[in-house]
Protein backbone atom coordinates (compact mmCIF):
# COMPACT_ATOMS: atom_id res chain seq x y z
CA UNK A 1 0.00 0.00 0.00
CA UNK A 2 0.83 3.52 -1.21
CA UNK A 3 -0.69 7.04 -0.13
CA UNK A 4 -0.47 9.00 -3.19
CA UNK A 5 -1.26 12.07 -4.36
CA UNK A 6 -2.54 12.46 -7.74
CA UNK A 7 -4.22 13.51 -10.71
CA UNK A 8 -6.34 11.42 -12.17
CA UNK A 9 -6.96 11.07 -16.03
CA UNK A 10 -8.15 14.71 -17.61
CA UNK A 11 -8.73 15.51 -13.78
CA UNK A 12 -7.58 18.95 -12.98
CA UNK A 13 -7.48 18.82 -8.65
CA UNK A 14 -4.93 16.76 -6.80
CA UNK A 15 -6.98 13.50 -5.37
CA UNK A 16 -5.60 11.81 -2.25
CA UNK A 17 -5.76 8.04 -2.62
CA UNK A 18 -4.24 4.68 -1.71
CA UNK A 19 -2.45 2.57 -4.94
CA UNK A 20 -2.69 -1.22 -4.55
CA UNK A 21 0.13 -2.61 -6.46
CA UNK A 22 -1.30 -6.18 -6.30
CA UNK A 23 -4.33 -4.90 -8.46
CA UNK A 24 -2.11 -1.61 -10.52
CA UNK A 25 -5.42 0.34 -8.94
CA UNK A 26 -5.21 3.75 -7.03
CA UNK A 27 -8.71 4.13 -5.01
CA UNK A 28 -9.58 7.51 -3.85
CA UNK A 29 -9.41 8.52 0.40
CA UNK A 30 -12.53 10.45 1.64
CA UNK A 31 -10.05 13.36 2.21
CA UNK A 32 -9.46 16.77 0.48
CA UNK A 33 -5.66 16.94 1.11
CA UNK A 34 -3.04 14.29 2.47
CA UNK A 35 -2.43 17.19 5.23
CA UNK A 36 -5.93 16.13 6.01
CA UNK A 37 -5.06 12.60 6.88
CA UNK A 38 -2.17 14.36 9.10
CA UNK A 39 -4.18 15.46 11.17
CA UNK A 40 -4.84 12.35 12.69
CA UNK A 41 -4.01 10.06 15.29
CA UNK A 42 -2.31 6.65 13.61
CA UNK A 43 -5.27 4.66 14.76
CA UNK A 44 -7.56 6.50 12.60
CA UNK A 45 -5.30 7.23 9.53
CA UNK A 46 -5.28 3.43 9.68
CA UNK A 47 -8.57 2.62 9.99
CA UNK A 48 -9.64 5.20 7.38
CA UNK A 49 -6.53 3.60 4.76
CA UNK A 50 -7.51 -0.14 5.71
CA UNK A 51 -11.62 0.04 5.09
CA UNK A 52 -11.44 2.11 2.11
CA UNK A 53 -13.73 0.02 -0.05
CA UNK A 54 -16.20 2.39 -1.35
CA UNK A 55 -13.55 5.14 -3.07
CA UNK A 56 -13.54 5.79 -7.05
CA UNK A 57 -10.90 3.43 -8.56
CA UNK A 58 -8.41 4.60 -11.29
CA UNK A 59 -5.72 2.51 -12.93
CA UNK A 60 -2.47 3.39 -11.89
CA UNK A 61 -0.94 3.17 -15.41
CA UNK A 62 -3.32 6.59 -15.95
CA UNK A 63 -3.00 8.37 -13.01
CA UNK A 64 -0.49 11.28 -12.41
CA UNK A 65 1.34 11.58 -9.17
CA UNK A 66 2.28 14.35 -7.08
CA UNK A 67 4.61 15.10 -3.85
CA UNK A 68 2.65 13.14 -1.09
CA UNK A 69 2.90 16.76 0.68
CA UNK A 70 0.30 19.43 0.45
CA UNK A 71 -1.38 22.77 2.41
CA UNK A 72 0.20 23.23 6.07
CA UNK A 73 2.61 20.57 5.68
CA UNK A 74 6.09 21.00 6.23
CA UNK A 75 9.93 19.06 4.97
CA UNK A 76 12.31 19.42 7.82
CA UNK A 77 15.76 17.77 7.35
CA UNK A 78 18.00 16.39 10.06
CA UNK A 79 22.02 16.62 9.05
CA UNK A 80 25.24 14.91 10.30
CA UNK A 81 23.59 12.18 11.40
CA UNK A 82 25.93 9.61 9.20
CA UNK A 83 29.68 8.92 9.76
CA UNK A 84 30.08 9.52 6.02
CA UNK A 85 28.30 12.81 6.27
CA UNK A 86 30.21 13.81 8.92
CA UNK A 87 33.18 13.60 6.95
CA UNK A 88 32.06 14.91 3.73
CA UNK A 89 30.67 17.91 5.32
CA UNK A 90 34.13 18.14 7.03
CA UNK A 91 35.73 17.66 4.06
CA UNK A 92 34.08 20.24 2.51
CA UNK A 93 34.46 23.03 4.69
CA UNK A 94 37.02 25.71 4.21
CA UNK A 95 36.96 27.56 7.56
CA UNK A 96 34.64 25.69 10.43
CA UNK A 97 35.50 21.77 10.00
CA UNK A 98 35.32 21.23 13.78
CA UNK A 99 31.21 22.54 14.23
CA UNK A 100 30.19 19.18 12.08
CA UNK A 101 32.05 16.75 14.49
CA UNK A 102 30.85 18.65 17.60
CA UNK A 103 27.33 18.11 16.02
CA UNK A 104 27.66 14.67 15.54
CA UNK A 105 28.47 13.33 19.36
CA UNK A 106 26.16 16.38 20.42
CA UNK A 107 23.11 15.48 22.40
CA UNK A 108 20.86 17.89 20.24
CA UNK A 109 20.62 17.12 16.64
CA UNK A 110 20.90 19.13 13.36
CA UNK A 111 17.38 20.14 12.48
CA UNK A 112 16.86 22.71 9.76
CA UNK A 113 13.50 23.92 7.48
CA UNK A 114 13.63 22.42 4.28
CA UNK A 115 10.66 23.36 2.12
CA UNK A 116 7.25 24.12 2.15
CA UNK A 117 4.41 21.56 0.45
CA UNK A 118 4.23 24.32 -2.58
CA UNK A 119 7.74 24.46 -3.57
CA UNK A 120 8.42 20.42 -3.34
CA UNK A 121 8.86 18.34 -6.55
CA UNK A 122 7.46 14.86 -6.79
CA UNK A 123 8.86 11.19 -8.87
CA UNK A 124 9.53 11.88 -12.54
CA UNK A 125 10.20 15.89 -11.89
CA UNK A 126 12.65 18.19 -11.96
CA UNK A 127 15.33 19.34 -9.13
CA UNK A 128 17.57 22.45 -9.77
CA UNK A 129 21.01 23.35 -9.26
CA UNK A 130 21.89 26.68 -8.67
CA UNK A 131 23.61 28.93 -10.71
CA UNK A 132 25.80 30.68 -8.01
CA UNK A 133 27.48 26.99 -7.10
CA UNK A 134 29.84 24.99 -8.86
CA UNK A 135 29.54 21.76 -6.94
CA UNK A 136 26.08 20.20 -6.11
CA UNK A 137 24.64 16.77 -5.14
CA UNK A 138 21.73 14.68 -4.22
CA UNK A 139 21.29 13.49 -0.72
CA UNK A 140 19.54 10.46 -0.46
CA UNK A 141 17.48 10.61 2.56
CA UNK A 142 14.89 7.93 4.35
CA UNK A 143 11.76 10.34 5.51
CA UNK A 144 9.83 10.13 8.48
CA UNK A 145 6.22 11.16 7.66
CA UNK A 146 4.87 12.92 11.07
CA UNK A 147 1.43 13.67 12.19
CA UNK A 148 0.08 16.74 13.87
CA UNK A 149 0.73 14.19 17.47
CA UNK A 150 4.24 13.70 16.50
CA UNK A 151 3.41 9.99 15.88
CA UNK A 152 5.20 8.28 12.70
CA UNK A 153 2.87 6.70 10.52
CA UNK A 154 4.99 6.27 7.19
CA UNK A 155 8.36 6.91 5.28
CA UNK A 156 8.92 8.53 1.87
CA UNK A 157 12.05 9.03 -0.09
CA UNK A 158 13.23 12.65 0.27
CA UNK A 159 16.50 14.25 -2.30
CA UNK A 160 17.74 17.22 0.13
CA UNK A 161 19.55 18.73 -2.66
CA UNK A 162 22.34 20.54 -1.41
CA UNK A 163 25.34 23.40 -2.75
CA UNK A 164 27.93 22.25 -1.20
CA UNK A 165 30.00 25.18 -2.63
CA UNK A 166 28.00 27.47 -1.18
CA UNK A 167 27.95 25.71 2.43
CA UNK A 168 31.88 24.91 2.33
CA UNK A 169 32.40 28.26 2.62
CA UNK A 170 30.85 28.99 5.57
CA UNK A 171 28.30 26.82 7.50
CA UNK A 172 26.11 30.38 8.14
CA UNK A 173 25.52 29.93 3.93
CA UNK A 174 23.55 26.29 4.63
CA UNK A 175 19.76 27.88 4.27
CA UNK A 176 21.09 29.00 0.87
CA UNK A 177 22.56 25.54 -0.13
CA UNK A 178 19.96 24.18 0.88
CA UNK A 179 16.77 25.80 1.09
CA UNK A 180 15.94 27.52 -2.72
CA UNK A 181 13.60 26.27 -5.41
CA UNK A 182 14.05 22.77 -6.79
CA UNK A 183 15.62 21.74 -4.21
CA UNK A 184 13.53 19.36 -2.29
CA UNK A 185 11.64 16.13 -3.80
CA UNK A 186 9.60 13.67 -2.20
CA UNK A 187 8.05 10.71 -3.64
CA UNK A 188 6.28 8.99 -4.69
CA UNK A 189 3.88 8.50 -1.69
CA UNK A 190 4.00 7.32 1.46
CA UNK A 191 4.15 3.80 2.84
CA UNK A 192 2.29 3.46 5.76
CA UNK A 193 4.38 2.51 8.89
CA UNK A 194 2.61 -0.70 9.70
CA UNK A 195 3.82 -1.94 6.71
CA UNK A 196 7.78 -1.39 7.41
CA UNK A 197 8.61 -3.89 10.13
CA UNK A 198 12.11 -2.56 10.39
CA UNK A 199 12.50 1.34 9.47
CA UNK A 200 16.18 1.21 11.03
CA UNK A 201 17.03 -1.57 8.67
CA UNK A 202 16.69 -0.34 4.98
CA UNK A 203 18.88 -0.55 2.21
CA UNK A 204 19.49 3.05 0.63
CA UNK A 205 20.54 3.43 -2.76
CA UNK A 206 21.19 6.17 -5.45
CA UNK A 207 21.93 6.14 -9.07
CA UNK A 208 23.21 9.15 -11.29
CA UNK A 209 23.01 9.13 -14.82
CA UNK A 210 24.68 11.27 -17.31
CA UNK A 211 24.28 11.09 -21.39
CA UNK A 212 22.79 7.73 -20.94
CA UNK A 213 25.65 5.91 -18.64
CA UNK A 214 26.29 5.64 -14.81
CA UNK A 215 28.03 8.57 -13.81
CA UNK A 216 28.01 7.55 -10.21
CA UNK A 217 26.53 5.15 -7.92
CA UNK A 218 26.36 4.17 -3.79
CA UNK A 219 24.62 1.73 -1.49
CA UNK A 220 24.07 2.16 2.20
CA UNK A 221 21.43 1.32 4.97
CA UNK A 222 19.68 2.94 7.87
CA UNK A 223 21.29 0.98 10.10
CA UNK A 224 24.06 2.96 10.14
CA UNK A 225 22.16 6.24 11.36
CA UNK A 226 23.34 7.32 14.70
CA UNK A 227 20.50 9.21 15.71
CA UNK A 228 17.61 7.57 16.91
CA UNK A 229 14.00 8.17 14.17
CA UNK A 230 12.03 9.24 18.33
CA UNK A 231 14.84 11.33 19.03
CA UNK A 232 14.80 13.05 16.03
CA UNK A 233 10.98 13.54 16.03
CA UNK A 234 11.27 14.78 19.62
CA UNK A 235 13.40 17.57 18.75
CA UNK A 236 11.61 18.69 15.66
CA UNK A 237 8.10 19.12 18.23
CA UNK A 238 10.01 20.94 21.61
CA UNK A 239 9.02 24.56 19.94
CA UNK A 240 6.98 23.56 17.12
CA UNK A 241 3.45 22.79 15.76
CA UNK A 242 2.30 21.18 12.59
CA UNK A 243 -1.17 20.86 12.78
CA UNK A 244 -1.06 19.57 9.02
CA UNK A 245 1.95 16.84 10.15
CA UNK A 246 5.85 17.16 8.21
CA UNK A 247 7.98 15.27 6.68
CA UNK A 248 11.58 15.25 8.50
CA UNK A 249 14.31 13.71 6.36
CA UNK A 250 16.62 11.88 8.75
CA UNK A 251 20.37 12.68 6.90
CA UNK A 252 22.44 10.94 3.90
CA UNK A 253 25.32 8.24 4.37
CA UNK A 254 25.80 8.87 0.50
CA UNK A 255 27.96 11.84 -0.66
CA UNK A 256 29.63 11.71 -4.22
CA UNK A 257 33.38 12.60 -3.87
CA UNK A 258 35.10 15.83 -4.49
CA UNK A 259 35.06 17.16 -6.97
CA UNK A 260 31.93 15.24 -8.23
CA UNK A 261 28.77 17.55 -9.47
CA UNK A 262 25.19 17.34 -10.65
CA UNK A 263 24.99 19.16 -14.33
CA UNK A 264 22.19 19.72 -16.18
CA UNK A 265 19.89 16.51 -18.00
CA UNK A 266 21.49 14.19 -14.99
CA UNK A 267 19.17 11.66 -14.00
CA UNK A 268 19.10 11.10 -10.32
CA UNK A 269 16.99 7.42 -8.83
CA UNK A 270 16.80 6.97 -4.76
CA UNK A 271 15.70 4.01 -4.03
CA UNK A 272 14.60 3.10 -0.39
CA UNK A 273 14.11 -0.44 -0.03
CA UNK A 274 10.52 -0.89 1.30
CA UNK A 275 9.57 2.66 0.67
CA UNK A 276 10.16 3.17 -2.97
CA UNK A 277 12.08 4.87 -5.53
CA UNK A 278 12.55 8.90 -6.64
CA UNK A 279 13.22 9.50 -9.89
CA UNK A 280 14.10 12.83 -11.02
CA UNK A 281 15.70 15.45 -13.71
CA UNK A 282 18.38 18.09 -13.01
CA UNK A 283 18.09 21.61 -14.13
CA UNK A 284 20.04 24.24 -13.76
CA UNK A 285 18.22 27.32 -12.38
CA UNK A 286 14.72 27.73 -11.28
CA UNK A 287 13.17 28.78 -14.48
CA UNK A 288 12.07 25.24 -15.12
CA UNK A 289 10.49 24.83 -11.82
CA UNK A 290 8.77 28.13 -11.96
CA UNK A 291 7.12 26.32 -15.11
CA UNK A 292 5.97 23.01 -13.45
CA UNK A 293 4.85 24.52 -10.72
CA UNK A 294 2.67 26.77 -12.62
CA UNK A 295 1.22 23.87 -14.99
CA UNK A 296 0.59 20.95 -11.84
Amino acid sequence: MLIVRFLSAGGDHPLVGVRDDDTDTVTELPVAAVGELLALPLTDLRALCLNNTTGTRHRAADVRLLPPVDRRTEVWAAGVTYQRSREARITESENAADVYDLVYDAPRPELFFKSAAWRVTGDGECVAIRPDSDTDVPEPELGLVVNAGAEIVGYTVVNDMSSRSIEGVNPLYLPQAKIYLGGCAVGPGIRPAWEVPDARDLPIELEIHRAGELAWSGATSTSLLRRGFDELVEHLFRAEVFPDGAVLATGTALVPDLPFTLADGDRVAITVGGVGRLTSTVVSGKDAVVKLLENR
